[in-house]
């Protein structure tokens, strides 16, 4: 049984605020491509994606996509499909041509993706309120959506402290504002004002501290 901590708390994290370049910055994006290798966040999303081969040959869209590297995982296992990474950093260097990238913020409605499935990966819970009900209605442009994010609970925290020797400070920060901005089963479906008449959601959650949503229209 999972221990949920109660009350969902959005903060800054300090990420967010370093020059990319900053040292400290690029050892904690190292540090976070590590974690998402140990949750099996990204292994994940694309096994999700490969079972819904059909809605993804109508193409497949990344919100958040940070340094591409889930993107170019799924235009390399979806040769003809289109992929679109969204993310307000400009087109990290490197990134295959096969990935279109859309530089700019998405709530603002300079980007207007539409596709068969959307992907965040550990995107949403840096939002509330308006700004994920927005959020929400832009995905109405989908057939399927696939969400992974922390879990709002107290293990995972046990288990960020466990890490502490082998990540930096801002990562050791920024780990457990995560975790309190998380989510609890069924929150965020409701939180993003999806309509339950309109789709079906297939939740869980894993012990390494990741909540994970499949929704499909109904």
């Amino acid at each position: 049984m999972v221990s949920v901590v109660s009350e969902r708390v959005v903060k800054p994290e300090i990420l967010d605020y370093l020059a990319v370049d900053d040292p400290a910055a690029v050892r904690s994006r190292l540090d976070l491509r590590r974690i998402n290798f140990l949750m099996g966040n990204e292994r994940w999303v694309c096994r999700t994606v490969r079972k819904v081969a059909v809605a993804a040959s109508r193409g497949v869209v990344e919100f958040g996509a940070g340094e591409g590297i889930l993107s170019a995982r799924l235009a390399w296992i979806l040769p003809s499909a289109r992929v679109t990474a969204c993310d307000l950093a400009p087109r990290p260097a490197g990134l295959g041509a096969r990935v279109l990238w859309r530089q700019g913020d998405v709530l603002s409605g300079e980007i207007a993706p539409e596709g068969g499935v959307l992907v965040a990966n550990l995107f949403l819970h840096h939002f509330e309120g308006e700004s994920l009900r927005k959020l929400g209605r832009l995905c109405e442009g989908f057939e399927i959506v696939i969400f992974n994010e922390p879990a709002r609970a107290r293990f995972p925290h046990l288990l960020g402290v466990l890490m502490w020797p082998l990540i930096n400070r801002v990562t050791r920060h920024d780990m457990h504002v995560s975790i309190r901005a998380g989510f609890a089963g069924g929150e965020l479906p409701a939180l993003l004002g999806l309509d339950r008449q309109k789709w079906r959601f297939r939740e869980t959650s894993t012990w390494r501290g990741a909540r994970r949503v499949l929704g499909w229209r109904s």
